[in-house]
């Protein structure tokens, strides 16, 4: 018959039954359900599972893919992100807290900025360099300021 899928699920019903009650996610509740269809025959061709799952057959022929290469951990598996790389790279967030411990270092975010500026080439911004001394490297400019003594009366 035309259409009809040819997979070889390597769980068995009872497997993949338990392993769609555990999954915590929609997608993964998702892919183990079209394997588990598939596999007590309640479907025979990829646009049956589409309908029942409202998904097209391209995303699930994609899921079926994965399985053949990279078992159900494959398939199952979440891409992470690269995400946003670091205004302040690490080598240079090291040399800065290298830099603040030393006794005569920086009084301002400014001077900061200039020094990232002249040193590496680094152009951030004031917030980004208040919140890589403050809250990334947990630590505080040496205040130039004279604290005020209160008078006693």
């Amino acid at each position: 018959m035309a259409g009809v899928l040819k997979l070889e699920i390597a769980e068995t019903v009872e497997e993949l039954k338990t392993l769609l009650a555990k999954q915590t996610t929609a997608r993964g509740r998702e892919r183990i359900q079209a394997l588990y269809l598939l596999k007590i025959g309640q479907v025979k061709t990829l646009k049956e599972l589409g309908i029942l799952l409202g998904r097209d057959t391209a995303t699930i022929y994609r899921w079926f893919q994965k399985y053949k290469a990279d078992g159900l951990q494959g398939m199952l598996a979440v891409k992470k992100g690269q995400g946003r790389k670091p205004a302040i790279p690490k080598p240079v967030m090291e040399r800065l807290k290298e830099r603040l411990q030393e006794p005569d270092s920086f009084n301002s975010y400014s001077e900061v900025r200039t020094w990232l500026k002249k040193e590496f080439g680094i152009e951030a911004s004031y917030k980004v360099v208040h919140e890589a001394v403050r809250y990334k490297l947990k630590l505080k400019l040496k205040s130039s300021k004279k604290k005020r003594n209160k008078k006693n009366k």
